[in-house]
């Protein structure tokens, strides 16, 4: 490592970088051949890869806990070789992808449904005549809308292989547009929901969905999760989180604190990347201590470990490069919580943990408005989140992403008005 005289931190070899990434499929693959054999990891694959994928399909209780690790496991580091081959600088915007698909990967996302999007936004990169590297991360967002693969299929055709082949068109069709729509959709928010790929989505899978209805076809809401592997789950990813605190202390000149304040002063929103502004090491610290948090959050709501959790902390942890800090989480966090306790819902149920973790989407708002403006959108986010699923039939595997692009989209204009008037 070498010191930048001009950022004041220490610089970071690509190479280590992407190791360091690598750790947790790494981990996640050793951690499958122990609580599971061969068999039943390869019998787990294929009960992921035939299931429907929609909202809420947690596949440790599909596959089991051997199989969902692999397949998380397998989706990341595919993922990682790809942003390897291109040449990517591993800075927040890839190490926040690269976390998001290794929390889907849990549910919703496997290693048979997502490239057709992958295959959408190469084609579209042709279109334009660019390099597919400017649109990789946005089509490892956009896997997002992989249970519709499935859900087309069975909605045309489920007997036969012509449904199979048509879905993976609509699904090819659905990456191509997917970037423009993404790169539209963000002037509505300003930037200031995070997720702002599950906001396009959710548009795309409303409209997708509405077309299958208007032809007869309805999916059923799913609720499949698993309870049995909850102290494991908690001991794994407490460790990994510990295990990035400390790698951050010793690249951060052996300091827990150093250059950190350089983080907490941002707002966080689009694009505030923690390992340009701060440093390697310090983002690792903040990405370590933001899966903390969350681990605390689902302790402190009494919840239970599953797919979908161990999704929501890992989507956590990977944003912590990219926006999100302890100063700009914890007010939606709160937020959230105090709308759990006012309203009919359980604070302990999965969706309502997940809300919550995912909510801190919103957390820009939070950053630049203040504390009372996170815990308001935090408040209003748990209502939105779990009534817009309807919308797209659970096909937007980042529900919570369309519903804080809906909440910063009428929210923020509104705060504008009174910080005008403060000014």
């Amino acid at each position: 490592m070498t010191k930048d005289n001009v950022n004041n931190f220490e610089q970071v070899s690509e190479k280590t970088k992407f190791l360091i990434i690598s750790i947790f499929p790494v981990a996640s693959l050793i951690l499958a051949f122990f609580v599971s054999d061969i068999k039943e990891i390869v019998n787990g694959l294929f009960k992921i890869i035939i299931q429907p994928d929609v909202l809420l399909t947690d596949y440790i209780k599909v596959g089991g806990l051997g199989a969902a690790l692999v397949n998380s496991a397998l989706l990341t580091l595919i993922n990682i070789f790809f942003l390897w081959k291109l040449r990517f600088h591993m800075g927040g915007f890839p190490i926040s992808a690269i976390f998001i698909i290794a929390g889907f990967s849990f549910f919703g996302k496997n290693i048979f449904n997502v490239w057709p999007i992958y295959i959408g936004g190469y084609l579209y990169a042709k279109y334009l005549k660019k390099r597919f590297k400017s649109f990789l991360i946005i089509s490892m967002f956009g896997t997002a809308l992989s249970p519709m693969i499935f859900e087309v299929a069975r909605a045309l055709s489920p007997s036969n292989y012509w449904g199979l082949l048509f879905a993976i068109l609509a699904g090819i069709v659905v990456g191509f547009f997917l970037p423009p729509v993404a790169s539209h959709l963000l002037r509505a928010h300003e930037g200031y929901s995070l997720y702002n790929v599950g906001f396009a989505a959710g548009f795309i899978g409303t409209i997708v969905m509405a077309f299958m209805k208007s032809y007869g076809f309805s999916n059923e809401p799913r609720m499949i999760l698993s309870t049995e592997h909850d102290f494991l789950l908690k001991v794994f990813l407490a460790g990994f989180c510990i295990t990035l605190v400390i790698i951050g202390y010793f690249m951060n000149g052996k300091s827990l604190f150093k250059n950190y304040s350089k983080i907490l002063r941002t707002s966080g929103k689009l694009v505030d990347d923690f390992t340009f502004i701060a440093g390697f090491g310090i983002t690792l610290i903040n990405m370590g201590i933001m899966g903390i948090i969350g681990l605390v959050y689902v302790f402190i709501s009494k919840g239970v470990m599953n797919g979908p959790i161990v999704g929501a902390l890992l989507t956590i942890i990977g944003f912590s490069s990219f926006g999100k800090h302890p100063r700009n989480c914890i007010p939606v966090l709160l937020g959230v919580f105090i709308a759990s306790i006012l309203n009919v819902w359980d604070t302990s149920s999965t969706t309502v943990i997940i809300a919550a973790l995912f909510g801190t989407s919103l957390a820009p708002i939070a950053g630049d408005y203040g504390v009372i403006s996170g815990l308001l959108a935090g408040f209003l986010h748990l209502s939105v989140s779990m009534n817009v699923g309807v919308l797209h039939g659970g096909m937007n595997l980042y529900n919570n992403g369309f519903s804080t692009g809906i909440i910063a989209t009428m929210l923020v204009p509104i705060l504008d008005v009174f910080k005008r008037r403060d000014n």
